[in-house]
């Protein structure tokens, strides 16, 4: 059921909303993720849902072109509208939400680019914006896990070819587009029994990789069972596995076969369409989603712009499960808030 927005909250939110495509054409002025406004962090004053870029791809072992993810995702999602038809969620009208730009990144230090992140995210975590970010390769992830999750291991939701659990690559190299889930599981950010990965396919350097995440209670669902079994059980699968509390969706758009999303440095084909794929996002609604994001879209390896558009309308439905997220939150806290005033009457009453 859609959730109710009081006056006050409506009347706020409403100047968060995007260009109308009806009043600016959709090709016209500066982009933005879904013709968001755009804040800079330091403005961001009543934002509940930040969208940013993080252009690195400083840690990708096969073909780059991730930093140019954000950019080109920015200029897809300028097609996106204000309803989903599909789940009739209404983003816009649940939470207010901005383009709070890019993360400074360095792209060719990996390690100081992961301090800067996980600082940008600690300060939208401070100030109760929840991030829906755009990579960039899958390293990325790991900081902004370290950001929302420390002092309370979040749950994931992994949609993806690859594991992303590897212990290390070239030689002992730790911080890799195919390390950050280990990492964070070692970092104590993500509590591996509410972690579920689907999608997992292809071949692999070593069985440690898949080993190492199910020995510590990683769920890993391949794209051989998530196809067999289908998208309605294995989305019920994982909501039951991460449970009711602090959730984290990461979207590999590798995750998709490359006959839908070329455009990214690590294909693996027998993968999702891209029709699977937004209905199994938009399956997962009722997290408790406190971030997420959408990596390795490289535009550069795809003239045609699928994979972008794909990205795009993929972080437009990760976007509505956030929205919706926001909104249950702030309801429960709306009745607590009523329930503490109304034991307080009570006891006055009494006394």
């Amino acid at each position: 059921m859609p959730h109710r927005v009081s006056e006050s909250d409506a009347a706020r939110i409403a100047g968060f909303r995007p260009a109308s495509g009806m009043e600016t054409p959709r090709f016209a002025g500066l982009s933005s993720f879904m013709r968001l406004p755009l804040r800079s962090p330091e403005a961001a004053e009543g934002v509940e849902i930040g969208l940013v870029g993080i252009p690195f791809d400083g840690a990708t072992t096969n073909r780059p072109g991730a930093r140019l993810g954000p950019r080109s995702v920015r200029e897809a999602s300028t097609g996106t509208r204000m309803v989903n038809h599909a789940s009739g969620i209404a983003p816009y009208a649940l939470a207010a939400c901005a383009d709070l730009g890019d993360v400074p990144v360095n792209p060719i230090d990996a390690a100081e680019t992961c301090e800067r992140i996980e600082r940008f995210f600690g300060g939208l975590r401070a100030a109760a914006i929840v991030p829906l970010s755009v990579g960039g390769d899958h390293l990325v992830s790991y900081p902004v896990l370290r950001a929302l999750g420390a002092g309370r291991p979040l749950g994931l939701v992994h949609i993806d070819a690859h594991s992303d659990t590897d212990d290390a690559q070239y030689g002992g190299t730790r911080l890799t587009h195919g390390t950050p889930f280990r990492r964070a599981i070692e970092d104590g950010v993500l509590d591996p029994r509410r972690c579920v990965q689907i999608g997992i396919r292809g071949s692999m350097d070593a069985a440690d990789e898949r080993d190492w995440a199910c020995a510590q209670g990683v769920r890993v669902i391949t794209m051989e069972e998530a196809a067999m079994r289908g998208l309605p059980e294995v989305a019920a699968e994982a909501r039951a596995i991460v449970g009711a509390g602090p959730t984290y969706l990461s979207f590999d758009i590798d995750a998709l076969d490359p006959a839908y999303a070329p455009g990214t440095g690590t294909p693996e084909i027998g993968g999702f369409t891209s029709r699977e794929a937004l209905a199994l996002v938009r399956a997962l609604r009722g997290l408790d989603l406190v971030g997420a994001d959408l990596v390795e879209v490289a535009p550069s390896l795809d003239p045609t712009g699928v994979t972008a558009l794909a990205g795009g309308q993929i972080a437009f439905e990760i976007l509505c499960l956030l929205a919706d997220a926001v909104a249950a939150r702030r309801a429960q806290a709306r009745m607590g808030s009523h329930q503490a005033d109304a034991r307080q009457v009570d006891v006055q009453a009494k006394t």
